[in-house]
């Protein structure tokens, strides 16, 4: 006969191994959903990139003379006369990595008149058409009708808290006229393509495709190499703007757009992900839409650029990913491209065919301050 305490004991023994059993199922059973989650959540993407460049892109390696179809393309640098030094090492390096073989036209813009010696050195390194050209005033200074004692105090403000360029109003001159005015150039009216090159950065690897054909023939309208996080204290109010821009005309933005690189929650607030403009390979005609002006001219009257730091990555970006759909926007994954501190490096078969020099180790494009996955992601 079972005494009260071995009772007790038994039914205790009963619940303790119920609750093991269970515990363990549910924790069995938890770490297979959470591995589940982890799955989909990193599931590889298949962005565009991953297929390589078609073999018929390709011109011979030991071809010196550009193939016969080329796009209507230019390559635009903009420089002052003290960039010099710089100039001349972008430009050698994109010569021989790329253009002494398709031999695209160079366009330089100078807020000052161009030297007699920054003529002369350039037009050493290339066979290709080169034309010098003045921006215009009214393009590159800062509008009568900002208020400077807002705007100084904003600059202000950014010194004492250490903003890169926070003080400086040429770089703020520079973001405006590249968000805003470069593609209204006298000199850029005939073309339709553009490559941006900047002083002293680095092409690590041979291009021997016409990236401009990639562009023409899949429809692309923009191009980058790298995308990272913008400094917030630069845009405390872009995005409210941008918000205020989509509400106000909701027929502007493009279906199937890439609003999901810019925003984790449909827009209604901004991660600051960002394509970085130093390097751009883009159709001049996205910057010439309705969509793109009307966008542009909403912004310059908030002033932002002047009254805060907004650059023209941001909002170069943000109207990329607004106004064309996500397949329009493409990463030049075998361009092998420095700006400091960061660059981006081929890996895998892009870095043998390219015979990049670079070390593919020390590649920024999954960093934890790079976007690349949320681009990825798009797809």
């Amino acid at each position: 006969m079972m005494t009260p305490m071995r009772y007790v004991l038994l039914v205790l023994g009963i619940i303790i191994g119920l609750h093991f059993i269970l515990s363990v199922s549910h924790e069995e059973y938890g770490r297979a959903t959470s591995l589940s989650n982890l799955a989909d959540q990193f599931r590889a993407p298949n962005p565009p990139y991953k297929n390589t460049v078609p073999d018929e892109y390709y011109a011979p390696s030991d071809n010196t003379t550009h193939p016969g179809r080329r796009a209507n393309a230019v390559i635009v640098m903009l420089a002052r006369n003290s960039d010099l030094p710089g100039v001349v090492s972008s430009m050698k390096q994109l010569e021989d990595r790329f253009n002494k073989k398709f031999r695209y036209p160079y366009v330089f813009l100078n807020e000052e008149d161009f030297s007699d010696e920054f003529k002369d050195r350039i037009l050493t390194i290339t066979d290709s058409e080169v034309q010098f050209g003045l921006i215009p005033h009214d393009h590159w200074y800062q509008p009568s009708w900002i208020d400077e004692d807002k705007a100084s105090a904003a600059r202000a403000d950014m010194i004492k808290n250490n903003v890169i360029y926070g003080g400086s109003v040429p770089y703020r001159n520079m973001c405006r006229f590249n968000s805003g005015f470069f593609y209204r150039h006298e000199l850029l009216k005939n073309y339709k393509y553009y490559w941006r090159v900047e002083p002293d950065v680095k092409f690590f690897c041979d291009l021997d495709y016409d990236p401009f054909l990639i562009m023409e023939d899949g429809s692309k309208v923009y191009g980058f190499t790298v995308s990272l996080y913008e400094y917030e204290a630069t845009i405390p109010t872009l995005w409210n703007a941008v918000k205020e821009f989509i509400n106000a005309n909701p027929g502007l933005v493009a279906e199937d757009n890439a609003m999901a690189f810019l925003s984790d929650d449909g827009g209604e607030t901004y991660n600051r992900c960002h394509f970085w403009s130093n390097f751009e390979i883009g159709d001049l005609d996205l910057w010439r839409s309705e969509a793109y002006s009307k966008f542009f001219d909403f912004l310059d009257e908030k002033g932002g650029f002047y009254y805060e730091r907004w650059g023209d990555a941001p909002v170069h970006s943000i109207g990329a990913a607004l106004f064309a759909r996500k397949d329009q926007i493409h990463f030049f994954n075998d361009i092998g491209y420095r700006h400091e501190p960061f660059q981006h490096c081929p890996q895998g078969a892009a870095h043998k065919r390219g015979k990049c020099w670079c070390d593919p180790k020390q590649n920024f494009d999954y960093e934890w301050y790079s976007c690349l996955n949320r681009y990825d992601k798009l797809f």
